[in-house]
């Protein structure tokens, strides 16, 4: 049985990471639920990508980037350009990102991550709360997955007001500035915030409620990269964009 030696296998790995593929000719224009996601390599450089909600198929993935509003628009320009309009898109809250959304596509539609919000919000309220208000508002969060249809976010959006209505005055008129009342303030500013943009996939089951695909995609890539961690700054790129031509799914 004939073997390949070593060195002729890195001749071949060599060839193709100097010769990058250009990428696909997709039809952006189609595409009108995505979402968007970045996750770091080595901080602060990562890979920022857009991710077709319906398909789970990668639209654009760049790596070597920072999600700095420069990186944001210059990927947003590229879409444009090959004729990308989302009516939503599916984001975990990065306030860069939201505002370079916006700037690019004003009339776009923000759904934020529930699993974010969920996650981000039992972090600040803790396991096992003492303060009744941070009780309540933690098992907002809890139960925020749970919502699927229009009359349970109806309910949910009213649950929060009234949780609004009983706390909220009390905290913002509070002096205490230790750091677990901090976090219950962060994470009523959170839930406050983000309220208007966290049901919109009830009313369309095409807009993803989750970045949890493109999160998914991420660790498969990641898995895949370290078994190529020795490589220089100019082939790791040609390695991710042939990763990204490769599996776009």
């Amino acid at each position: 049985m004939h073997k390949t030696s070593q060195s002729s296998i890195r001749r071949v790995i060599k060839y193709w990471l100097e010769r990058p593929p250009e990428g696909q000719n997709e039809e952006y224009s189609i595409i009108k639920h995505v979402i968007f996601d970045g996750t770091y390599l080595n901080r602060p450089w990562g890979i920022y990508a857009s991710m077709n909600s319906e398909s789970h198929q990668i639209i654009k993935a760049e790596s070597n980037l920072r999600e700095t509003s420069k990186d944001l628009l210059s990927i947003y320009n590229y879409l444009i350009l090959h004729g990308l309009n989302p009516v939503s898109a599916t984001v975990d809250g990065h306030l860069q990102q939201i505002k370079a959304l916006k700037l690019v596509w004003p009339e776009i539609m923000i759904q934020r991550c529930i699993i974010h919000v969920q996650r981000q919000g039992l972090s600040w309220c803790r396991r096992n709360p003492k303060r009744t208000d941070a009780k309540y508002l933690r098992e907002l969060f809890l139960v925020l997955t749970e919502v699927k249809t229009e009359v349970e976010s109806e309910r949910y959006i009213k649950a929060v007001k009234a949780w609004e209505n009983r706390f909220g005055s009390i905290m913002k008129r509070s002096s205490n500035r230790g750091p677990v009342f901090s976090d219950i303030l962060r994470a009523r500013s959170m839930l406050t915030k983000a309220l208007p943009d966290l049901f919109h996939f009830v009313n369309n089951p095409q807009i993803a409620k989750s970045t949890n695909a493109l999160e998914g995609y991420f660790s498969r890539l990641k898995e895949s990269y370290r078994l190529h961690r020795g490589l220089s700054r100019a082939n790791r790129i040609n390695y991710f964009k042939w990763y990204f031509y490769l599996k776009p799914k």
